[in-house]
């Protein structure tokens, strides 16, 4: 069975920095798009940034040019980095990858479970 698996989130103060990671683990043909999501308290879930295999990257306004994504293949891991974080990037974040998994070879999107970051004023 595919899993993500998130972690590195925690309590931290405006203004500093926190990674994300999320592995993939089960038997996997190929990782396309990964992506990171998050879901503010009381709030829908937003899309933060993506990366395709190529390393071609996708940002939300709210987060660009203080988050870098990216990915290792070899270790089917994505992580994101975010610096200069504010309260109201709290929130609960999820991975999230269109995976090729056998014997279908279909495409296969798959929700890690999340993992909460809280940034205090």
């Amino acid at each position: 069975q595919v899993q993500l698996v998130e972690y590195g989130g925690g309590l931290v103060q405006a203004g500093g920095s926190l990674r994300l990671n999320c592995a993939a683990s089960g038997i996997i043909s190929n990782i396309n798009t990964m992506r990171w999501y998050r879901q503010p308290p009381e709030k829908q879930r937003e899309l933060v940034a993506t990366i395709t295999p190529g390393g071609s990257t996708y940002y939300a306004d709210s987060v660009k040019g203080r988050s870098t994504i990216s990915r290792d293949d070899v270790q089917k891991m994505v992580g994101l980095q975010m610096n200069h974080l504010k309260p109201e990037d709290t929130a609960v974040y999820y991975c999230n990858a269109d995976i090729i998994t056998p014997p279908t070879y279909k495409n296969l999107e798959v929700w890690g479970q999340g993992t909460l970051v809280t940034v205090s004023s």
